[in-house]
């Protein structure tokens, strides 16, 4: 993405060619993307009693904390700030680089992810929304129904799938990032066989390899899925809003270190093209600073950084907590 791209598209009839996500490509992304949210969450339940206080080392949680931190801030600066909203403009490999970053965090196709996340912006908390907790009503039958939905039930549901020409045609039009996007497969493939291969070469043994695998593999990918969800699902529902926004995007502080700065989720739906998320007092935005380093470094350059102005313009008169 060299051009920022509308978060919210006209809401008309799609046109052109039908899109990309379908055929074979289609079933590998959903078995692989089904297959990477079901088996590390039950495998992280079956063997934290199992291994706990012996199974898992230090080194085991430092590779994973290397890979989570690398492949978050692909999902986070890559796949979010730049390829969906056009937050900066980004050198060549360091845009390659972003995306394969992003594919490690087993979340989806680089494109797929930025069709379903603009999808997201363009009805935002209404219908045609991918993963509002907000479709079903407001009792507390249909809240807990929403919160499952957009944590992780729309990734299960028979939905309408994105139209990638719609949604992505910028993406789907970069002949590098439809390389990256089609090897999908194998940047899931690497972030469970590189932690593992390090774990085996660093304790010289298959019990190194085996550990490292169960914790900086599937167990920090789980860990990772479920903070991702939670900004769609939690940050939807509960928090602070002190930006006006059309719908109920909310900040969670809990969140935001996790989450490398997503979790100041109402700024960025009140200016989605901002870089940083996090812009007042306290709120740290890991995410932002990165940004900022790579500028310093000339390897992006036209950041649409905050301004006071666009702020002040911004301030939500409740500024309400609920």
């Amino acid at each position: 993405m060299t051009t920022a791209t509308p978060t919210a598209p006209p809401e008309r009839a799609p046109t052109g060619p039908k899109p990309i996500l379908s055929g074979q490509q289609s079933r590998v992304e959903m078995v692989t993307i089904r297959a990477f949210l079901l088996i590390p969450f039950a495998v992280l339940v079956a063997a934290i009693p199992v291994f706990w206080g012996w199974g898992v080392s230090w080194l085991d949680l430092a590779i994973g904390a290397g890979f989570y931190v690398v492949s978050t801030l692909g999902i986070t600066i890559g796949y979010h700030r730049y390829f969906t909203h056009g937050a900066f403009k980004a050198r060549r490999p360091l845009r390659v680089a972003l995306a394969i970053a992003g594919g490690l965090a087993a979340q989806g196709p680089v494109i797929t992810w930025v069709a379903d996340h603009r999808r997201h912006h363009a009805f935002s908390d209404r219908e045609g929304d991918p993963h509002s907790p907000w479709l079903f009503g407001t009792s507390p039958v249909a809240l807990v129904r929403g919160f499952w939905h957009a944590h992780m039930g729309w990734l299960f549901s028979s939905r309408d799938k994105t139209n990638i020409d719609r949604f992505a045609p910028d993406l789907a039009a970069d002949r590098g990032i439809r390389i990256v996007d089609r090897l999908f497969p194998l940047w899931v493939v690497l972030t469970l066989a590189v932690p593992a291969v390090l774990g085996g070469v660093l304790t010289l043994s298959w019990w190194g390899a085996l550990t490292a695998f169960l914790w900086a593999g599937l167990a920090r990918i789980s860990f990772q899925h479920h903070v991702t969800w939670s900004v769609n699902s939690v940050c939807h529902m509960i928090g602070s809003r002190p930006f006006s926004s059309r719908d109920k995007s909310a900040n969670f502080w809990p969140l935001a270190i996790l989450s490398m700065g997503e979790a100041w989720h109402n700024l960025h739906h009140a200016d989605p093209t901002c870089a940083r998320h996090g812009v007042l007092r306290g709120q740290i935005d890991i995410s932002a600073r990165v940004i900022w380093l790579f500028e310093k470094l000339g390897w992006v350059w036209q950041v649409r950084w905050p301004t006071t102005q666009r702020l002040s313009r911004l301030i939500s008169r409740e500024g309400a907590i609920t």
